[in-house]
């Protein structure tokens, strides 16, 4: 149980290691004071360009990855708790990116690092979940929404297949998760203010 809980604790740590906050630094700007306040890729890549958005996502998909796939193999767990450590892992790397210790518990959505969590829990469940996010984001513009719904696509993905059954609660969980991080924006998108990117938009690309 001991080293269970070390693996978790070392997962968050990573997790609080916010790549735009931390790359940020290197350009003296602090994202959560620019453009949604958000310390995540998204807002990372609309308020300082296409390359710093990019190196923002990878290095926040590499935290899911170290902590999903690396962390589980440091130390012996017990065999009772074994099936569930990566899934653990990968829940507290992405408590640790939206609440970071390092950052006064103010960080991202947690979606890239999910991304780099299912490079190694589920690898062929990307396929819909990316495959619903570009529909999305392409028809709609909304890329909050198609954050939301290709988490729920990965939840279809998991029971239909079906899945260990850890994965599959852990599918739900996170589902519910990027909800619940994503509130704001379901917020404004019923108000009709949420941002959105229209260069994405290939219908209205087409229609003008």
């Amino acid at each position: 149980m001991a080293a269970f809980a070390i693996k978790i604790i070392l997962a968050y740590l990573i997790g609080s290691l916010s790549g735009s906050l931390l790359l940020g630094r290197l350009r003296g700007v602090d994202i959560r004071t620019l453009g949604s306040g958000n310390a995540g890729g998204t807002n990372a890549l609309r308020t300082q360009g296409k390359a710093f958005g990019v190196s923002v996502l990878l290095f926040d998909m590499i935290k899911g990855i170290v902590a999903a796939g690396g962390i589980p193999l440091l130390l012996p767990t017990s065999a009772a708790l074994t099936p569930w450590l990566p899934m653990a892992c990968a829940i507290a790397v992405v408590a640790g990116h939206v609440w970071p210790i390092w950052f006064g518990f103010r960080g991202g959505k947690g979606a890239a690092t999910l991304v780099g969590v299912l490079l190694v829990l589920a690898p062929l469940g990307l396929v819909p979940v990316l495959g619903v996010w570009v529909i999305v984001l392409i028809t709609s513009g909304y890329v909050g929404l198609a954050t939301i719904l290709g988490g729920l696509a990965f939840v279809a993905y998991a029971f239909l297949m079906p899945l260990r059954p850890p994965i599959e609660w852990f599918g739900v969980a996170m589902a519910l998760f990027l909800i619940f991080t994503h509130r704001s924006n379901i917020r404004r998108l019923f108000a009709g203010t949420e941002h959105r990117v229209v260069r994405a938009m290939v219908l209205r690309r087409r229609e003008s």
